[in-house]
């Protein structure tokens, strides 16, 4: 069931991949660079099995491309405007990756890191790793020494994140997961026939640079409405200024609901012709629905497909972006004695008739 090989190195460390496969159900793989996803297979309606991720069959492209593929986010997923924040009366300054603003972790944020695979557990309907990591006092400009635990598990028709840090200084933390799926198993199908539903009444406009305006909007009436299943490709292309802004769907949808403690449904994903569908719960307050708008051709996948325009969609459970400016948002810091937690789960399956 589960299977431990070489991948590379960087600079020196062993990079490692570990399979694990449930005969005829699912079959997922993921290295400790980054906690990068490399793959996701599950079957269709007919028990076909097929690739739903994108990614890359070696190290190197991991190394050289810049869309997250696959990624652990942090310290703080989404951008954070003008890479500058505040706790109390001190400032921090944060690396500016994303145009004036601060993007995923900066450089070199959790996606671009080794993890420590300090255990895995196996039992007869899951397999179970843990992923840890130290970031530094400082790195990227952010304050405290953060330990970081992530628990990756498996079963036979989910992938179930847990996370959970400490801090000893107070700092801002937010934390994701970036896949991007394709839930048709064909890499040169695009996923505007995929249909989507998300359990929220309202989302977060932005400006020319991603930072939101303030606030949050209805999705009524607009082409982000997505409270009753629709395809993604239907209001995509619309003259309406967020969806130009985002050169499509980039944006944070406001959850359903509090935050909890306990995961909750809050959105489906599915692909009529295969049949494949996908469940999302979470624990989080919000949702980045990324439909791949920046992806291109110079990024070769797996079995040499490319990772092309709109060829995968992320669902980025999360805090909203640039909570550290918006007292009205959520709070995304961490005191030093508390605990950050969150838990996602992507549920696979299929449609029902």
């Amino acid at each position: 069931m589960i299977n431990k090989s070489a991948f590379g190195t960087i600079d020196g460390r062993p990079i490692d991949l570990y399979t694990i496969t449930f005969p005829g159900k699912l079959t997922a793989s993921f290295t400790n660079y980054g906690g990068t996803v490399t793959s996701l297979k599950v079957p269709d309606k007919d028990q076909v099995m097929e690739e739903v991720t994108l990614g890359f069959n070696a190290l190197d492209p991991y190394l050289r491309q810049s869309f997250y593929l696959g990624a652990l986010v942090g310290r703080y997923a989404n951008r954070i405007a003008n890479g500058v924040f505040s706790i109390g009366d001190q400032q921090y300054h944060l690396e500016k990756n994303n145009g004036p603003n601060h993007l995923h972790g900066g450089l070199v944020g959790f996606d671009r890191v080794v993890w420590e695979v300090t255990s895995m557990e196996e039992s007869s309907d899951s397999v179970s790793f843990t992923l840890k990591y130290v970031s530094k006092d400082g790195e990227e400009g952010y304050p405290g020494n953060l330990e970081t635990q992530v628990i990756y598990t498996f079963t036979e028709d989910s992938f179930c994140i847990s996370y959970q840090a400490t801090t000893d200084k107070d700092t801002i933390v937010n934390l994701t997961q970036h896949s991007y799926f394709n839930l048709s198993g064909d890499f040169k199908e695009n996923i505007l026939q995929h249909e989507l539903q998300l359990d929220a009444d309202q989302f977060i406009a932005v400006d020319e640079t991603s930072i939101p305006l303030g606030g949050l909007q209805s999705v009524k009436d607009t082409p982000f409405d997505f409270t009753q299943t629709k395809q993604v490709g239907k209001d995509i292309a619309s003259d309406d200024v967020q969806i130009t802004r985002g050169k499509g769907y980039d944006h944070c949808w406001v959850l359903n609901g509090e935050k909890t403690l306990k995961l909750r449904k809050v959105g489906r994903l599915s692909h009529p012709k295969s049949g494949r569908q996908m469940e999302v719960f979470t624990t989080e307050p919000g949702i980045q629905l990324y439909t791949g708008n920046y992806l291109d051709k110079k990024n070769a996948g797996k079995d040499q497909l490319n990772c092309d325009f709109r060829m995968g969609l992320c669902l980025e459970t999360q805090h909203y972006p640039n909570s550290p400016h918006h007292t009205d948002f959520p709070s995304v810091i961490l005191k030093v004695g508390e605990i950050y937690h969150s838990e996602t789960k992507y549920q696979f399956g299929i449609i029902e008739q």
